[in-house]
């Protein structure tokens, strides 16, 4: 067992429909939708030896991309591929069109402002971004409170800052639930807090957290807060009005967009208070040997040439979503959650992280097998076409406060069906009986 304990939940199973794609979302079959995804066609194998369909269960890590998205990025470097807020050629002007409809899209995506999107090559650079220029506005000695169970990517760049800065850092720890102790929150922020910077969900345990009682708490204190959405925006309706948060960071490419396209959400009035996060072509109004000023938003903080394709591929993923309907697409994966749940439990010698309560996570499961190393897992299932991750997950504290150094870890997208859970289910247990040291 785990220091979080392992779940043990019930739920009913899956429909048979599942299994053959003959499930829906948003009025389209899981067999149209599968067939979408070029590489959802892939066979693992071969040379010599058994070659298996592919079951792609590594989603947290990065989701496949929909021919949509292939199509769009295709169509801008066969057509419009130029720089853009440059040239007043026709290129230059359709690329100049095609990213900041982008971001137009990505405004109506996140119930924001145009003005208050930023993009930037993922989650990582849009809260290093903030982590560099909102620090500067502090008083040494603010705190910055975060959680145990923050990626790296929503830790590293606030150490950074506290070193650089004098700030300190504060953390609200992980219940044995898996989920944050709120009712800690008054204690672990101190009293000269200046900023929190929070997952919405969880990258190891799939826990969906309640923000609504830390952006209240934040309210009354005049406090910024950040949300890490990376792991939410590909699942979950996602509003930054009704999430009433100060700033917000997802990458492309866990959401069905290419790599390297990433968004930062910042509110209008903290944005114009920041300094430039770096310094180059496009960010400027004017420069002389001695000082330069700086361009309006959002331009201020989009240094150098963008990544035009990455925004237009960002905008057909947020297209192809929209068309499923989110809420449609939250629905089947709650569904796809609560049969892995019944399923994994159903492995012996498996001690499975996070929440108990299905509708408290979304389709991520960490896990280890007794007697088996996380990666001896991740290979065997890789052996039987199987695709999740083993390692740290860019998570080592809460990986340490689970009192392990490495799980195993499938995570769901909307493409997945409940009969590739069940060929995890029997991979695993086809480890333990190879491989561990299980129970009798």
């Amino acid at each position: 067992m785990g220091a979080l304990g392992p779940l043990s939940t019930a739920s009913s199973p899956a429909p048979a429909t599942a299994a053959t794609g003959e499930a829906s979302i948003g009025g389209r079959s899981l067999a149209s939708i599968r067939a979408d995804f070029p590489i959802l066609s892939r066979r693992i194998g071969g040379a010599g030896g058994p070659s298996h369909p592919l079951s792609y269960l590594d989603n947290a890590a990065t989701t496949q991309k929909p021919l949509a998205v292939l199509e769009a990025i295709r169509r801008y470097y066969e057509r419009s591929n130029a720089n853009v807020h440059r040239s007043l050629h026709t290129l230059g002007e359709e690329a100049t069109a095609a990213y900041e409809q982008a971001r137009r899209r990505v405004a109506r995506f996140l119930n924001a402002d145009p003005t208050e999107i930023i993009f930037t090559r993922g989650a990582t650079e849009a809260i290093n971004l903030v982590a560099a220029s909102f620090t500067r506005t502090l008083p040494p000695g603010s705190t910055i409170l975060l959680t145990e169970m923050e990626h790296h990517s929503n830790l590293v760049p606030w150490q950074l800052a506290a070193r650089d800065r004098g700030l300190s850092l504060r953390f609200l720890p992980v219940g044995p639930e898996g989920t944050l102790e709120l009712q800690d929150l008054e204690k672990a922020a101190g009293r000269r807090l200046g900023l929190i910077a929070v997952s919405l969900v969880s990258n190891v345990l799939g826990t969906i957290n309640d923000l609504s009682r830390i952006t209240a708490f934040a309210r009354e204190r005049g406090v910024p807060v950040l949300v890490d959405a990376a792991q939410a925006v590909g699942h979950l309706p996602v509003d930054v009005r009704a999430l009433d948060c100060d700033f917000l960071a997802f990458s492309g490419h866990k959401m069905y967009a290419p790599m390297g396209i990433g968004v930062l959400y910042g509110r209008h009035q903290l944005l114009e208070r920041m300094e430039p996060f770096m310094g180059g072509g496009e960010m400027i109004r004017t420069v002389t040997l001695e000082r330069s000023t700086w361009n309006e938003l959002p331009y201020k903080f989009e240094a150098g040439t963008p990544n035009v394709e990455g925004a237009v591929g960002l905008e057909a993923a947020i297209d192809y979503l929209e068309a499923l309907g989110r809420e449609a697409v939250r629905d089947y994966e709650g569904e796809m959650t609560r049969y892995a749940l019944r399923r994994l439990e159903e492995v012996k010698g498996l001690t499975l992280y996070g929440p108990r309560e299905p509708g408290l996570r979304t389709g991520v499961f960490s896990f280890q097998l007794a007697g088996v190393h996380p990666h001896d897992v991740a290979q065997w299932l890789d052996a039987g076409g199987v695709a999740l991750r083993a390692g740290h997950h860019c998570a080592q504290p809460l990986l340490a406060r689970l009192g392990v150094n490495a799980t195993a870890r499938a995570s769901l997208g909307l493409y997945n069906l409940s009969d590739e859970v069940d060929r995890l289910a029997r991979g695993l247990e086809g480890a333990r009986e190879a491989l561990g040291r299980g129970p009798e």
